[in-house]
C-alpha cells in the first residue's frame, strides 16, 4: 500500500484538485505542504490531531511540512463555521500563542534545516500595501463566487463584516506567497475550508500560469472535525495545565462505540492490518479498542509514562473501586471553607467536576454525584476538614468523572 493509498484507507481524504498528481507527489516524497493554524488560544486542542498526525505521516514519507502560524490572519479571524465574529487578539497575544503551538507540535514533527518549518504569515501580510493588494490580488476574485462560498453562508444570516470578508483573500495570498518563496506546492485543511483553499490554488494559476503545480487537499468532513476536540462544550487541550493527562485519556476512552474505530484509523499509527482485525470487534471488545485509542493518543501528547498512569487510574475507576494513585486530586484550601465547612457544590466546582455551581446543583439533585460510593441528594451536604479521610474523599460525577479531595 502506498502512502497516499494509506491516507485514503484511513479515511483522511475528503476532496482533492488532481488526485493523479497529488498521489504521485506524496508517494515520491516530493510534496512541500502547509497546514495553517490560527493562534486563537495558547494551546492546541484534540481537534488539531487530524492535522498533526497527518504532518507526521507525510514527513515520515519524505515530504516536507510547513506549519503556517496565522499571525496575520488571526488578527482578522476566520468566519468559517461561525455565527459571530471572533475575539480580536493583540499581536503580543498571538506571538505568545505561536510559541506554545510550536512546543506542542515538536512532539509530532521534526523541525530543522531540510525538515519541517514554522513560518508566520504576519511576516508578509502585515507588510502589504492595501492598494497594491487590491490591484495585484483583488482583481482575481469574483465577489459573486465568494458570496456563494460555504464558509460565509452562516455569517451572512447575522451579518458578515467587510473585515471578515477579506479572510479568503488573505488565506489565498498565503498559498501564493508560500509557493513563490518556500517552494510550497500543496495545501491541506479541513473540508469546510475548501472554498478558501481553492482561492489560493486559482490565484497561483492566474498569476503564474495554468501549468503551475499547486495542489489542494481537504481532510475529513466538517461534522467529524467539529466533533473532535470538544466534550460537553469545552475544549480538550493538549496543554497538561489545561487538560490533565488523565482527563485527556478519559476523553478518548469515552468516545462513542460508533466513533472509536474511525478515530483509531484516522489518528493512530497502528498498522492497517491490526486495525482491520479490530474492525471486527463487537460488544465488550469495543471497550478494549477505546483503551488502545486513549493510550496511543495520550502517549503521543504526554509521553508513555503519563499514558500508563492515566490507563491504570482509569482501569481502577472502571472496575468500580475508585482506587489508584493516579486519580486526579484536589487539595482543599481555606477559600473552600464557609463557617469551617466545605460544601458539596463548592467542592464539585473547585475540583473541576462541574464548571458552575448551577451545574453542580443539578448534578446532585439528579442523583449523579457520589462521595466515597454514597449517593448524594442534599445540595447542602458539607464536611469539616477533620471529617475528610486521610486518604481523601472520592467524589464522582456521573459514571466516569472522579476527583479525590485531600486535605
Amino acid at each position: 500500500m502506498t502512502l497516499y493509498e494509506e491516507l485514503k484507507a484511513r479515511g483522511l481524504i475528503a476532496q482533492v484538485t488532481n488526485e493523479e498528481i497529488i498521489s504521485r507527489m506524496i508517494n515520491e516524497g516530493k510534496a512541500t505542504f502547509y497546514i495553517g493554524f490560527d493562534c486563537t488560544a495558547d494551546s492546541l486542542t484534540a481537534g488539531h490531531f487530524m492535522a498533526l498526525t497527518l504532518m507526521k505521516r507525510l514527513q515520515m514519507g519524505g515530504n516536507k511540512p510547513i506549519a503556517l502560524i496565522g499571525g496575520g490572519t488571526t488578527l482578522v479571524g476566520d468566519p468559517s463555521g461561525r455565527t459571530d465574529m471572533r475575539k480580536m487578539l493583540t499581536i503580543e497575544d498571538i506571538d505568545h500563542n505561536a510559541e506554545c503551538f510550536k512546543r506542542q507540535m515538536e512532539r509530532f514533527i521534526e523541525f530543522g534545516p531540510g525538515k519541517a518549518q514554522m513560518v508566520n504569515n504576519a511576516d508578509w501580510l502585515l507588510k502589504l500595501n492595501y492598494v497594491e493588494l487590491l490591484r495585484e490580488v483583488g482583481t482575481h476574485f469574483s465577489v459573486n463566487n465568494m458570496l456563494r462560498a460555504e464558509c460565509y453562508k452562516q455569517r451572512m444570516e447575522k451579518g458578515l463584516s467587510f473585515f471578515e470578508f477579506n479572510y479568503m483573500i488573505m488565506q489565498s495570498y498565503d498559498f501564493y506567497y508560500l509557493f513563490q518563496h518556500y517552494g510550497c506546492n500543496m495545501q491541506f485543511g479541513g473540508d469546510d475550508q475548501w472554498s478558501n483553499m481553492l482561492g489560493g490554488t486559482e490565484l497561483i494559476r492566474k498569476k503564474l500560469g495554468q501549468d503551475a503545480h499547486c495542489m489542494t487537499i481537504t481532510l475529513l468532513t466538517d461534522s467529524q472535525g467539529k466533533k473532535m476536540g470538544k466534550t460537553a462544550g469545552n475544549a480538550v487541550w493538549l496543554d497538561p495545565d489545561k487538560t490533565s493527562p488523565y482527563e485527556f485519556y478519559q476523553y478518548w476512552r469515552n468516545v462513542s462505540d460508533a466513533d472509536v474505530m474511525k478515530c483509531i484509523r484516522m489518528l493512530t499509527f497502528l498498522p492497517m492490518e491490526q486495525i482491520d482485525e479490530m474492525d471486527r470487534w463487537e460488544g465488550s471488545e469495543l471497550n478494549r479498542a477505546k483503551e488502545i485509542l486513549a493510550y496511543e493518543l495520550t502517549g503521543m501528547v504526554h509521553g508513555e509514562e503519563e499514558a500508563r498512569k492515566a490507563q491504570d487510574a482509569s482501569r481502577a475507576l472502571f472496575a468500580g473501586g475508585g482506587e489508584g494513585d493516579n486519580i486526579p486530586s484536589y487539595q482543599l484550601t481555606e477559600a473552600d471553607l464557609h463557617d469551617g465547612l466545605a460544601d458539596i457544590l463548592t467542592l464539585l466546582v473547585a475540583s473541576g467536576l462541574t464548571k458552575t455551581r448551577s451545574e453542580a446543583r443539578q448534578s446532585v439533585l439528579q442523583g449523579g454525584v457520589t462521595a466515597d460510593g454514597e449517593k448524594l441528594t442534599d445540595i447542602k451536604k458539607a464536611w469539616a476538614p477533620a471529617e475528610i479521610p486521610a486518604e481523601g474523599l472520592l467524589l464522582r460525577k456521573g459514571k466516569k468523572s472522579y476527583c479525590r479531595i485531600v486535605k
